[in-house]
């Protein structure tokens, strides 16, 4: 454990806790797949003790490993939810998605990505499009929708195939993407672009277009969207009219995440 942490705690501390935390903050950029005697080194705890640990997020659904090396999955930003979705991200998001959806007269959204589904921590409306109403809160499946598709698209090849196997694909409308690898051909093509349009995938009718809000790292960590009605703007105008003005809004809001302006956070 670290050595500057306090010595003495309070008798309400769980020590448990504190090193099952400690396993966690183990996973780094510069550890992404650490091996046991890793995590051991790192949180300074016995190989044994490591190892129940380790074992546990696996049971937990937290982290994977193929018999020597372990990674986290997707599940781990349950635990960041609901800070972004209560604090900086909501808070950061709200004013640039009216200034967006004032500039395009659509209804704009950023969500966060709780597998299998997305979350919608923040949105402005405009219009109303869908027959189900949109909250911060709503969920829908992520394979269905064009922030999900983005933030999909940013996955490793190991959180992508953890994804898929908690995910049936179902059809929503005719138009949804079912078969597993027309929807990974979508991403790899999301992923080239930038950008995700979905075609009344999720409902009949609706047209969408999402970019990925990233972190200092470069890691997809939510997403921004446009939405409008199919019969109102074709493909074509959404490509046009609405990607430019939806990349810029990314980038604002993923500045302003980084504490940073937005020529910094490009050239970084």
């Amino acid at each position: 454990m670290d050595s500057d942490e306090p010595a003495e705690r309070g008798a309400h501390h769980v020590q448990s806790l504190e090193r099952g935390l400690a396993v966690i903050k183990a996973f780094s950029a510069q550890a992404p797949h650490p091996t046991l005697s890793d995590v051991a080194r790192i949180t300074g705890l016995t190989r044994a003790a490591a190892r129940r640990f380790l074992l546990t997020l696996v049971d937990l659904g937290y982290v994977r490993t193929d018999g020597k090396y372990f990674s986290l999955t997707a599940r781990v930003l349950d635990l960041g939810y609901a800070y972004l979705s209560s604090l900086s991200l909501s808070e950061v998001a709200q004013p640039h998605l009216e200034r967006l959806s004032a500039q395009v007269r659509e209804s704009s959204s950023v969500s966060v990505l709780e597998p299998p589904d997305i979350v919608y921590v923040a949105r402005v409306a405009v219009s109303r499009i869908m027959t189900v109403s949109i909250n911060v809160g709503t969920r829908f499946p992520a394979y269905a929708t064009s922030m999900g598709h983005v933030l999909l698209a940013d996955m490793s090849a190991a959180e992508l195939e953890a994804y898929f196997m908690i995910t049936e694909l179902d059809r929503l409308t005719s138009h949804t993407l079912t078969d597993r690898a027309a929807l990974e051909a979508e991403l790899a093509q999301v992923a080239e672009q930038g950008w995700a349009m979905v075609d009344q995938e999720l409902e009949e009718g609706l047209r969408s277009v999402a970019a990925p809000i990233r972190n200092r790292q470069g890691r997809a960590v939510a997403a921004v969207n446009i939405s409008t009605h199919a019969s109102r703007t074709p493909a074509h105008s959404v490509r046009e009219d609405l990607v430019p003005p939806l990349l810029a809004t990314a980038h604002a809001i993923a500045a302003d995440l980084a504490g940073s302006s937005p020529a910094q956070a490009a050239r970084g």
